[in-house]
């Protein structure tokens, strides 16, 4: 047997089943409490995660056979890594397992917003026929600017190629990705020429409430806002402001800043303010950080993390 492995949360059954098949043993313990995996995370060569707990230094300094974390699924800010890596254990993710997902449904949101559809069928349903009210915005002709231009950004660009768009992308880490899809710029022809403005960032201390009032106020234009990467890149009570003066003509938001909440277990008068303006702005289209959660891509995910651990480990 390699070791063991670890499962802290569900995943498709492709991933233990692979896992297994290469020789290791694979356990399932998705609702322990935090304390029970610091007792029981020594006894484990690997680590299966998507969000449940943080691998912090305080975990991570008990496991003391680990030799790899699988991350299903892109953003790392759950793991410390540098103090991981300070230990020799190998972090893995899978961006290409997703971006195919998100990128279709963040291309689906923008146009459902331009386009009046939430609003139109609501109307429709209830035997309302207004058809000038509902008139639809083009995304053709126009620019849209991707921050951050890595696996996500990049399959986004790709969809809205057929659009006649002209795209541009900004990236602080990554040099020289232009090509036929996006062209490669710097943060001034962002704030000069954007129309549309789609985040694809990783949550980091440094992109942690990146587009604020200031950031906003750079744009020449009134543009739209597209975040499908982490909720507190966007600081909520800003973009609501800007949403009212204007600034921000629309939003389309896959994720909030409010995620840590339970939802299901609030009362409508313990919402965030910023919150319920946002559920009620007709100029905003929201969905529970599932831009990524396709029926395929459940699999694709799996499909990646056991290829990189596979190959890591042999």
């Amino acid at each position: 047997m390699k070791g063991k492995v670890l499962f802290i949360d569900t995943t498709h059954p492709y991933l233990p089943e692979t896992l297994s098949r290469a020789g290791y043993s694979c356990d399932y313990f998705t609702h322990l409490t935090r304390e029970k995996y610091i007792r029981i995370i020594g006894d484990y060569t690997g680590i299966i995660i998507r969000g449940k707990i943080k691998l912090d230094r305080e975990i991570l300094e008990n496991a003391v056979r680990l030799r790899f974390i699988g991350r299903v699924g892109a953003g790392m800010e759950n793991i410390d890594q540098a103090f991981a890596e300070s230990r020799n254990i190998k972090c893995i993710n899978a961006p290409e397992g997703n971006r195919d997902a998100l990128a279709e449904h963040t291309t689906g949101m923008l146009l459902s917003l331009l386009n009046h559809l939430k609003r139109a069928d609501a109307e429709v349903r209830q035997g309302i026929w207004k058809r000038e009210k509902n008139r639809g915005a083009e995304i053709g002709g126009k620019t849209i600017a991707i921050i951050g231009c890595g696996n996500m950004g990049s399959a986004f660009a790709k969809r809205l190629k057929g659009f006649n768009v002209n795209i541009i992308a900004y990236d602080k880490y990554k040099k020289g990705f232009g090509n036929d899809d996006i062209e490669e710029t710097g943060m001034d022809r962002v704030f000069e020429e954007a129309d549309f403005l789609s985040l694809h960032v990783p949550l980091t201390e440094e992109t942690t409430y990146l587009v604020d009032e200031a950031f906003l106020s750079g744009f020449r234009k009134n543009i739209f806002l597209i975040n499908t990467s982490r909720g507190k890149v966007v600081n909520t009570h800003d973009l609501v402001m800007a949403l009212k003066n204007g600034k921000i003509k629309g939003a389309v938001l896959d994720v909030l800043e409010y995620e840590g909440l339970s939802f299901e277990s609030l009362s409508n008068d313990s919402l965030p303010a910023d919150f319920k303006y946002l559920a009620t702005s007709e100029k905003v289209i929201l969905s529970p950080h599932i831009a990524g959660w396709s029926l395929e891509s459940h699999r694709k995910l799996a499909e990646v993390v056991a290829e990189k651990i596979i190959d890591l480990m042999m």
